[in-house]
């Protein structure tokens, strides 16, 4: 996750996480146009032997929903998807799926009722 400024200039985190989140769509474009990895490796890629797949735990918002496309209701509690960039001021938030415009912050007494 990566926290952003609104209507200013960005941080080096931000450039950061823009240059590796563009590579990655390019990629996916390129594979879709036909292209094979070999095609898009710049030199040799490294060697990964010996390999499962993991689970990384992912930061997501987890609250009560209200206007959600996919999930109708008012006050609804749903999870998102990954969290992907949260202004400063925390009023707004982009997940893989879509931006949210967030409300007041859940207390300790939420978490337990």
């Amino acid at each position: 996750m990566v926290a952003f400024s609104i209507r200013m200039e960005q941080g080096p985190t931000f450039a950061l996480e823009l240059a590796r989140l563009s590579a990655l769509v390019a990629d996916m474009e390129a594979i879709d146009r036909g292209l094979a990895p070999e095609d898009l490796v710049e030199g040799e890629a490294p060697l990964l032997d010996r390999w499962i797949l993991g689970r990384l735990p992912v930061p997501c918002l987890v609250g009560l929903s209200t206007g959600h496309p996919r999930l109708p209701g008012e006050n609804r509690p749903i999870g998102t998807s990954d969290v992907w960039l949260i202004s400063e001021g925390r009023s707004w938030a982009r997940t893989l799926s879509r931006w949210y415009r967030l409300g007041r912050p859940a207390d300790h007494d939420d978490l337990h009722s």
